[in-house]
């Protein structure tokens, strides 16, 4: 949590920076529930997917030896980030190209929807708008219940 101090006649601001935009703008009444979770369903694709720029190495354990264990219960890391970008590009693919801006700028980005609109040439307030209608789709596509 930060808080910025003004001076004067200026006020006190708390700010959550913990806290993402798509949050932000259900705790305001802005999103559905479903749009919500909607846009944290393609989040979580984006980062199994590891499409996000990555900082460090990856540390997965490497085999040993070659003895035989058979095929390993589940899905395998690289197996996981496959299946992850999948759904991903075919979520994207049905939001379609002029909604896919907004989307991923809010939802996996994590800009606020100011500065989306400003990266966009947008008016302002428009984002709100485009970006349900991009959810709405979102919802569909990952067969989220009314």
């Amino acid at each position: 949590m930060k808080v910025g101090k003004r001076e004067n006649s200026r006020r006190t601001v708390k700010v959550n920076l913990a806290e993402s935009p798509l949050s932000w703008l259900f705790a305001r009444g802005f999103l559905t529930e479903r749009q919500l979770l909607a846009g944290e369903q393609l989040r979580a694709d984006y980062e199994s997917a590891a499409l996000s720029p990555q900082i460090t190495m990856r540390w997965d354990p490497v085999p040993r030896g070659a003895r035989k264990q058979g095929p390993p219960p589940g899905l395998n890391t690289t197996e996981r980030m496959i299946a992850a970008k999948v759904r991903f590009d075919a979520a994207i693919a049905v939001v379609g190209p002029d909604l896919a801006d907004i989307a991923w700028r809010v939802v996996c980005a994590g800009e606020a929807m100011t500065v989306a609109e400003r990266a966009l040439a947008w008016p302002v307030r428009s984002g709100r708008l485009v970006l349900k209608i991009a959810l709405d789709r979102l919802a569909d596509f990952y067969r989220l219940p009314h």
